[in-house]
């Protein structure tokens, strides 16, 4: 049987989504996701979104109950991107896509088009937080004052992160350290 979460707030308040048991899969808790859309309130409705590393989708679909105009989840489990599309149909969740492909991979190529929120929830201890910030910024996938958001282990300050973004918030929740980030454009002379 699959696992299942309620989303918070929003159009489809306490609405549950469900999600598949998969390697690595960590749904963001509860709490978490309640401070983080404490801290976006004034900057989720009408963000394009992307959701990187979705595994439960539960960023993604709390984005877009909150008013997001689109959120894009990428997840490379077929059997993950399955369930969330699922749960995107039963939601009836217009402006919401699914790609099945590599975080990474997916940021590799030139972006086809800017996010002004991203989330970056990556598996744990393989340091890809700062390689996809990397990937963000050089393909251009960030809107010029994009907020990110990181959720990662607490053992090692973070590091990598683009000279771009600055830590408006960040927080502990046990063993797991989440920062919030905006992103300042570089002048171009």
């Amino acid at each position: 049987m699959k696992n299942r979460l309620r989303i918070i707030a929003g159009d489809w308040r306490s609405r549950q989504i469900c999600f598949p048991d998969a390697a690595g899969l960590r749904p963001t808790p509860s709490r978490v996701r309640e401070t983080l859309f404490n801290w976006l309130r004034h900057d989720i409705v009408g963000a394009r979104c992307l959701d990187l590393y979705a595994g439960s989708g539960a960023l993604g679909f709390e984005a877009a109950s909150r008013g997001a105009a689109s959120v894009v989840v990428i997840d490379a489990n077929p059997e993950v991107c399955a369930v969330l599309r699922d749960n995107i149909t039963r939601l009836s969740a217009q402006g919401m896509e699914v790609e099945q492909t590599d975080a990474v991979l997916f940021l590799n190529r030139p972006a086809g088009r800017v996010f002004d929120l991203v989330f970056v929830d990556p598996p744990f201890r393989q340091g890809l937080i700062s390689d996809c910030g990397r990937r963000l910024e050089e393909n251009g996938w960030l809107a010029a004052n994009a907020k990110i958001y990181t959720e990662s282990e607490c053992e090692a300050e973070p590091c990598g992160i683009p000279e771009q973004w600055t830590v408006l918030r960040s927080k502990r929740a046990g063993d797991v350290c989440y920062r919030l980030y905006s992103r300042t454009a570089s002048e171009s002379v």
